[in-house]
């Protein structure tokens, strides 16, 4: 029995999310799909407006066979580590395929791009652009030499994959649907729309309803980042040494205890920081690593201890069944583990602000059965 992965956070789950799995299920018909879910805390450093409870029971609901989850201490990191994390994940799990969405849809220029990032010129290159004030799409575009537009957000992180399967040496093969919608773009109003854009309608108190389906609408909480802003302000004012903590470099923790002072909202604060080497994501992600007291050393001491799997459907648990005697990896968490020990507190900070009941189900490490 042969599986596909696809790689989500849901941040809500909307209607280019199903097309993405009909789609899936269309190239391959038969194959159990198999879905590595980031959960509370995102890739940018947002928060979900989905708990993982609900993501999970959304993704069978329309369609995903088994659901896993991405463990916190890489969940919002680069995409390289972010995206190094799922493929090994799914690589456990005995996937043949990685399906993406991507701007460009062209598979052969991102295996180029990825093949050419592997180079130790390459990547002294983008470092030394990056170091005269440029961000990261554009030190890639001017280190890599090439014309064609491959640097939207959907195709870079396609770029991370592929490269983290070569890394791994994986023998699984990445395909891509094309994307239908921008990330950037705000003001489109199809009924496929990017993530962002609902996001951004929310915060405006805009319907979303032709967006979403309606299970997804009745599920989702409106949290961001000021919902947590008087703990991140509390925790950079009270610890004395910020430096510890992962993303927290060149001595910015310094700039972060001056400016929270006067700081009004989260917006504003990160605005106060926001330079060109320090973009509003990343402030974000330092954020979260602050708040959840993620250390720098997580990267040399962590590594995927177990796979939790979060929900399945009948066809899901069929192949885990057929795959448990050639897995190398519990299927159960370890509770004195680095990685369990980082979800359950970012599980515990999100409850803080969540109605729904984050730690009784966080706890349980019960998955969900959709049948």
């Amino acid at each position: 029995m042969e599986a596909v992965g696809i790689i989500c956070e849901y941040n809500p789950l909307h209607n280019g999310h199903i097309h993405h799995i009909e789609e899936t299920k269309k190239l391959f018909p038969g194959k159990t799909i198999i879905l590595v879910l980031n959960g509370y805390f995102l890739e940018r450093g947002e928060i979900s407006i989905l708990s993982k409870e609900n993501k999970t029971k959304l993704a069978l609901i329309y369609g995903v066979d088994l659901v896993v989850e991405l463990p916190f201490i890489f969940s919002t990191q680069s995409a390289d580590i972010f995206a190094d994390a799922a493929i090994k994940i799914l690589g456990f799990l005995g996937c043949s395929y990685v399906v993406f969405g991507s701007e460009s849809n062209d598979i052969e220029t991102l295996t180029k791009v990825a093949t050419i990032q592997d180079s130790p010129e390459y990547n002294k290159k983008v470092q030394e652009l990056l170091a005269t004030g440029l961000n990261y799409p554009t030190a890639l575009a001017k280190a890599l030499k090439i014309d064609t537009d491959i640097f939207n957000p959907n195709d870079l992180l396609g770029i991370s994959y592929i490269k983290a399967i070569k890394k791994n040496k994986l023998e699984i093969k990445p395909v891509t649907i094309k994307r239908t919608s921008s990330y950037h773009n705000l003001e489109e109003e199809s009924n496929t729309i990017s993530a962002s854009n609902i996001r951004n309608k929310l915060k405006h108190h805009e319907d979303i309803s032709n967006y979403v389906p309606r299970k997804t609408l009745k599920l989702i909480e409106n949290l961001t980042l000021e919902d947590l802003f008087p703990y991140i302000k509390y925790k950079i004012l009270t610890d004395h040494d910020l430096s510890k903590y992962l993303t927290v470099d060149e001595g910015i923790e310094n700039r972060l205890k001056e400016k929270i002072i006067d700081a009004k909202n989260i917006e504003d604060f990160i605005m106060r920081i926001k330079t060109k080497r320090y973009t509003y994501n990343k402030i974000t992600r330092m954020l979260v690593h602050i708040l959840i007291g993620l250390p720098k050393e997580i990267n040399k001491l962590a590594s995927i201890e177990y796979i939790k799997i979060l929900g399945f459907n009948k066809k899901g648990r069929e192949y885990l069944h057929n795959l448990k005697e050639d897995l190398e990896i519990s299927l159960i968490p370890i509770p004195n583990s680095l990685q369990y020990k980082y979800e359950l507190i970012a599980s515990e900070v999100y409850s803080l602000i969540s109605k729904n009941k984050i730690l009784v189900y966080e706890k349980s490490n019960k998955p969900i059965f959709f049948e």
